[in-house]
């Protein structure tokens, strides 16, 4: 068990070092900041955010009902960064395998000692972990703007939703990195996991607008609809079985697709 572990944590060191030695990695996490600072300006602070929404119902005296406008702004902010991550995954996940393929490294580790799920573990870990420092920015405004709240934020609203954002992270990037496994191109890799994050929101549409057990069933497969209930502060242990298993699906794929290569080169 050691041993395995040894070998997660070796190429989760070579995965992360990766990431923060490639430049294009950098201006990923340059565009995805000032695009959320941007929608962070927006749904808080501009003409038409909340807090002049709720300012401007008080000065003219209409009847709104309390606003809890901390909880309303983490809601709203929290589902567009699920949205914007989902056209960033894909560009994160698509040099996971693909890259090793074209520079037919890929051979080595499928016929090195390490296990296949040693591998997919290690790169899924440094992959999610590279996403985690791009989020942590996010984390400063927002504790900036709650510490300005009365009566003050409870921790543990905030923390289910940002657990909630890297589940989807994690989740969308474990499937991504099987579609890597399937090609050398990361061009391909990345249109086709992007293709694959079109297909949930399919899903997702699909839920809301079929009654009766096919709504419901596909509601419960669907990825956003189980993130919008933890970001609004549910916490549904269906809805972390569901993320965990979209996660061990992908790793599980991914194992198999490196099994086959191995099988092709034996």
């Amino acid at each position: 068990m050691m041993i395995i572990i040894g070998n997660i944590l070796a190429i989760f060191r070579k995965e992360l070092q990766g990431y923060f030695a490639s430049p294009f990695a950098y201006v990923i996490a340059g565009v995805f900041w000032w695009l959320s600072g941007s929608f962070f300006v927006e749904i808080l602070l501009d003409q038409e955010g909340i807090i002049n929404q709720v300012a401007t119902a008080e000065q003219l005296g209409l009847p709104i009902p309390p606003v809890d406008v901390a909880y309303v702004f983490l809601r709203q902010f929290l589902e567009v960064m699920g949205s914007l991550s989902l056209f960033v995954l894909p560009i994160l996940s698509m040099g996971l395998y693909a890259e090793e393929r074209k520079r037919r490294t890929l051979e080595l580790l499928a016929t090195s000692p390490l296990t296949n799920w040693a591998v997919a573990v290690g790169k899924l870990l440094g992959v999610v972990t590279f996403y985690s420092f791009m989020v942590l920015p996010l984390l400063a405004y927002e504790a900036i703007a709650f510490s300005a709240t009365d009566p003050p934020v409870q921790p543990v609203l905030p923390l289910l939703a940002h657990v909630g954002l890297i589940l989807l992270a994690a989740s969308v990037l474990s499937l991504g990195m099987f579609i890597s496994s399937l090609t050398d191109s990361s061009i391909l890799s990345a249109i086709l996991t992007f293709a694959l994050v079109l297909g949930l929101w399919v899903i997702d549409l699909i839920a809301k607008n079929v009654s009766g057990p096919l709504g419901e069933a596909l509601g419960h497969l669907s990825l956003l609809e189980n993130y919008k209930n933890l970001i609004q502060g549910v916490l549904d242990t269906s809805s972390i079985i569901l993320f965990l298993s979209y996660i061990f699906i992908g790793i599980f794929l991914t194992a198999q697709s490196i099994d086959a290569l191995r099988f092709q080169r034996s």
